[in-house]
């Protein structure tokens, strides 16, 4: 096997070219290495310069300045290990920088690769001898070494990269330096791109909203503040509400104040001033509104009324004097904040009211809130009515509409009222009679009691005590408002005898110390027999005298008719005569009409003359008999004219129908008027008789008159005996002067009686009349009770007492002297002398009469007894 020759020993590179490419290869790392380091600080720089700039303009997102701070740090985290990379680590050897120097200088290159390869070769000692491989690398040493080989280094950006990095280090040292403030705020936003670090600028808001409720529909202002740290102050502010169009404003005092119109939807105004762009996220909701309003009641105490909840539906809450009230108001939403007042006097008094009004005092407060729910505290209601505004706001600052305001009318506990019902203001009656009426009694706050009463006053003097009582009806209760109800009043139940009475209803509620109200008084005039029938002879004179006028105006129809009644049935047919026709028929209605409405007054002219008891029975047949015509003729006789009179008038008749109405007509209103007269003689005959037993009713009056003022002296004879008129007790005098005016009226009263009977007897020619009138005459009854009076005015009482005594027993003989005479048969005024069964019937007619008239009477006591003792009656007491 032959042998491997030995390989040579390795020749290393002249050590001038090893030193010339270590030169090389130091410039090419320093010099690539500043430019990967300057580019990551030029790329840092950027970054910065870049937030900063884009800050000034808008507020850049949080994900756009992470994109830019990863762009910067990427020249230092991706583009230096790659500069390096490629020129560093990639030009470490000698070969690779024979590579790059042969991009410059070919020849050399490809030499100096060679040499590098030469000097790595590991041939046979026989192939390549090793003088000739040094002789060759010392050639490519000593050209290299002829060369210079920095010449062959790639472009160098190091010189500019570091001028660009310091011109932007300059401005980012004179930004830090000029605008700290911003600078380091675009340093933090930088660094921090995700944190919520605010975009610093030269124009700065003091607080401004960033979201906000408004009115709905309704134009709202904004109002945004410069900072005390604001750098700069725009003169001029916009702000755009969506794409509306922009609303401009000026600077004023730190403020800009923008006006919005009236939004529905929600949007977002942007707000450019100077610098600063803030946004404002706009929500139109309606206002906070009252949806319920309630307030609890407190009545004052003493009126028993239970507390209540009220719902106000109008804004006006009336509640009487002294009541305490709490208000509650639920809203569409929750509340921040509410108050109620100033309470504001809603009506002043007047200035010229004379009754005093307290002063009013202003109260406020705060609501009590729950939710959705505000309550006042409680609130006492005096005498002046108030307005009571209420303001709050809800969670969203916004606050309630125009002046939402509640108003508390005080009502005066008005005083209760009564009245009587259905009875006249005046009355004339007997003790027996029975008043019948209704009692109404009212209170706008609850009756306490209901009730009637009466006082009585005497009209001439005498020794009794006038009537006074009263009777309770109702205990009424604090609900109940209204009292109505029947009463019946009869004086002779209550023991009441003739007299003047003074009744009227009454009614309390439960202001303590109100005294009673009453209602307008009735007048009732309890009268003696006598009396009342002086009274139904008065009555009666009057419906005679409408019977004559009646029966003239009849008389005068019948003329006119007997005149029609001479024409022929083609001239009644006439217009002319027609209408006479129909003015007969109307008139005719006229005069039934009054017919009857005298004849229903005669009725009850009966009924009081038989109740009476003292008018004598043949008065009263003739006045039935007289009534009985009456009747007749407004029932009967007097509608048959009527309707002949109305056929007569009929366009259908022929001339001789109506010819025959006519005298028809005539026939009947003849007839009419023959039963008129007949009626008026038998009503004169009972009148005579009515008025002759007047005068004993007048003397018996009169009688009684002079006892009662006799009586009254002796009763104070103990008092006023031995006295001068000046000495009297003030008491006493005023019952001297009652005396002495009823001593006058009396006085009076005799003196017509004699001259009515002067009249009578004229008329009548009865005796027994004109030796009443004789006696009076030679008695000279004038003078002497003109005596009494004199002597009562000069306080001789005994004397006076004495003098009304006898003139007292005289009256009362000369009545009982004439009613005897009456009361024979045939006295009085002309009766037959003797009975019949005629009269038997009507006797026992009037009997009956009188027995059921009775009979009503003590039933109609009985109820006012009953009603009386009910409602006096005391409740049983509770059983245990």
């Amino acid at each position: 096997m032959p042998e491997i020759p030995p390989s040579p020993p390795p020749v290393p590179i002249p050590e001038s070219l090893r030193l010339q490419l270590e030169e090389f290869r130091r410039v090419l790392w320093r010099i690539k290495v500043q430019e990967a380091v300057i580019a990551g600080v030029i790329g840092l720089l950027v970054s910065f310069l870049l937030v900063y700039g884009l800050d000034r303009i808008w507020q850049t997102p949080a994900l756009v300045r992470l994109l830019i701070l990863i762009g910067g740090t990427s020249v230092f985290a991706i583009f230096a290990p790659f500069w390096i990379h490629r020129w560093v680590w990639r030009h470490r050897r000698e070969n690779q920088l024979a590579r790059l120097i042969a991009q410059r200088f070919p020849g050399l290159g490809d030499r100096l690769l060679g040499v590098v390869e030469l000097q790595s070769q590991q041939e046979s000692v026989t192939s390549l001898s090793p003088r000739l491989r040094a002789a060759a690398m010392e050639a490519v040493a000593a050209e290299a070494a002829s060369r210079t080989l920095a010449e062959a280094l790639p472009p160098a950006r190091h010189k500019k990269w570091a001028l660009a990095a310091l011109t932007l280090f300059a401005g980012a040292a004179a930004i830090l330096i000029s605008a700290p403030r911003a600078g380091t705020n675009a340093l933090r936003r930088w660094l921090m791109p995700l944190s919520d670090t605010p975009r610093y600028t030269f124009t700065m808001l003091d607080s401004p909203p960033t979201e906000l409720a408004v009115p709905f529909g309704e134009a709202f202002d904004i109002e945004l503040r410069l900072s005390p740290d604001s750098e700069k102050q725009p003169g001029t502010a916009a702000g755009r509400y969506g794409l509306q169009p922009p609303v401009n404003t000026d600077l004023h005092d730190g403020l800009y104040h923008f006006q919005f119109p009236g939004q529905q939807d929600p949007g977002t105004i942007v707000f450019h001033i100077g610098d600063a762009v803030h946004e404002t996220r706009i929500t139109p909701v309606q206002r906070p509104a009252a949806e319920k309003t309630t307030v609890h009641v407190m009545p004052p105490t003493y009126l028993g009324i239970p507390e209540k909840t009220v719902e106000l539906d109008t804004g006006v809450l009336s509640v009487v004097e002294g009541s305490q009230v709490d208000i509650r108001i639920r809203t569409s939403r929750p509340l921040q904040t509410a108050r109620f007042g100033p309470t504001v006097a809603s009506r002043p008094p007047a200035p010229d009211k004379q009754e005093a009004v307290p002063a009013f005092v202003p109260i406020e407060g705060e609501l009590t809130l729950q939710g959705q729910d505000a309550r006042t505290p409680v609130i006492a209601v005096g005498s002046v009515p108030f307005d009571i505004p209420f303001s709050w706001k809800d969670d969203f600052g916004l606050a309630n509409g125009s002046g939402f305001k509640l108003r508390i009318d005080p009502l005066k506990d008005a005083a209760p009222t009564a009245y009587l019902q259905g009875v006249e203001r005046q009355k004339v009656m007997l003790p027996e009679e029975t008043l019948d009426m209704e009692v109404l009694a009212e209170d706008d706050f609850g009756l306490k009691v209901a009730g009637i009463e009466w006082t009585g006053e005497f009209t001439r003097p005498t020794d009794e005590a006038p009537a006074s009582g009263g009777m309770k009806l109702s205990d009424g209760g604090t609900e109940q408002r209204r009292f109505s109800g029947p009463v019946a009043f009869s004086p002779a139940a209550f023991g009441i005898g003739p007299q003047k009475l003074t009744l009227r209803a009454y009614s309390e509620d439960f202001l303590p110390g109100r005294p009673r109200a009453y209602s307008e008084p009735v007048t009732l005039y309890v009268l003696t027999r006598d009396e009342h029938a002086q009274m139904l002879k008065n009555q009666f004179d009057r419906s005679i005298t409408e019977l004559e006028d009646l029966a003239r105006r009849e008389r005068n129809q019948l003329e006119e008719n007997e005149r029609l009644q001479r024409l022929d049935g083609a001239d009644l047919q006439k217009d002319e005569n027609r209408n006479r026709l129909d003015a007969q028929q109307q008139a005719e209605t006229e005069n039934t009409r009054r017919m009857e409405e005298l004849s229903q007054r005669m009725e009850q002219l009966m009924k009081d003359s038989t109740r009476n008891g003292q008018i004598d029975k043949n008065t009263l047949k003739k006045m039935a008999e007289s009534l009985k015509s009456m009747q007749e003729l407004s029932k009967q006789d007097m509608p048959k004219v009527d309707s002949k009179l109305g056929d007569s008038t009929e366009e259908t008749n022929t001339p001789e129908k109506t010819k025959k109405d006519v005298e028809d007509a005539v026939k009947e209103q003849q007839k009419a008027v023959e039963k008129m007269q007949a009626a008026i003689e038998k009503a004169n005959d009972a009148n005579r008789r009515f008025e002759a037993g007047t005068f004993v009713s007048r003397l018996k009056k009169a009688a009684s008159e002079e006892d009662g003022i006799a009586t009254t002296l002796v009763r104070k004879h103990d008092v006023l005996l031995g006295l001068k008129a000046s000495e009297i007790d003030p008491a006493d005098q005023r019952l001297l002067n009652e005396s002495v005016r009823q001593q006058s009226d009396t006085a009076s009263d005799v003196r017509w009686i004699q001259e009515d009977l002067g009249h009578y007897y004229t008329r009548t020619e009865k005796e027994t009349f004109k030796q009443i009138l004789d006696e009076m005459r030679d008695s000279k009854i004038d003078i002497g009770l003109e005596e009494v009076r004199a002597r009562l005015q000069t306080a001789k009482s005994f004397t006076a007492t004495e003098g009304a005594k006898d003139w007292s027993t005289k009256l009362a003989e000369w009545a009982k002297k004439l009613e005897g005479d009456m009361n024979q048969p045939g006295g009085g005024g002309g009766g037959n002398g003797g009975g019949n069964s005629e009269d038997e019937d009507f006797e026992f007619m009037l009997r009956v009469m009188k027995m059921v008239q009775q009979e009503m009477d003590i039933r109609s006591q009985t109820r006012a007894l009953e009603q009386f003792q009910r409602a006096n009656q005391e409740p049983a007491p509770a059983k245990p």
